[in-house]
């Protein structure tokens, strides 16, 4: 069974909380807001970091209102290695030694220009449930030069 899979997102808008880091008022009024949105199957957001912060994403659709803090961005979107693991537990570093070991294998590698992802997928019930959540870890990638 593979561990890893390739999900492409299509090129999209997205809202952006802008850089922040959880604690930040800012930074909780975007996660207030995106989370009265109606839930549907499958999470809208998406949250991104790098050693300069956070920022969280939501999914744009059309005719939403969007507070005026928060800008609505084009999202290039590209093709992604998705790894699952339990939030907040991940070996990173073994995490990502199963994506590249599973990139080499397939002709891929990891394409820099972009941010890595992560969302949790789990609903607010089975965590309830499991007693925690199942998050996606989302490596940017390209086919190999």
């Amino acid at each position: 069974m593979q561990k890893v899979r390739i999900y492409e997102m299509p090129a999209c808008k997205m809202v952006s909380s802008g850089r922040g880091s959880f604690g930040e008022e800012k930074f909780e009024r975007f996660a207030a807001w995106f989370s009265s949105q109606k839930r549907e199957m499958f999470s809208r957001d998406f949250l991104s970091g790098d050693e300069n912060g956070c920022c969280w994403l939501y999914l744009y659709e059309e005719g939403m209102e969007v507070p005026d803090e928060f800008a609505v961005i084009d999202f290039p979107g590209g093709l992604y290695a998705v790894a699952t693991d339990i939030d907040q537990r991940t070996d990173i570093g073994r995490m990502k030694e199963e994506v590249d070991a599973f990139l080499k294998e397939n002709g891929l590698e990891q394409d820099t220009s972009r941010s890595e992802l992560g969302n949790i997928i789990t609903s607010p019930t089975a965590q309830q449930i499991m007693g925690y959540a199942q998050m996606d870890y989302y490596t940017p990638i390209k086919a190999k030069e």
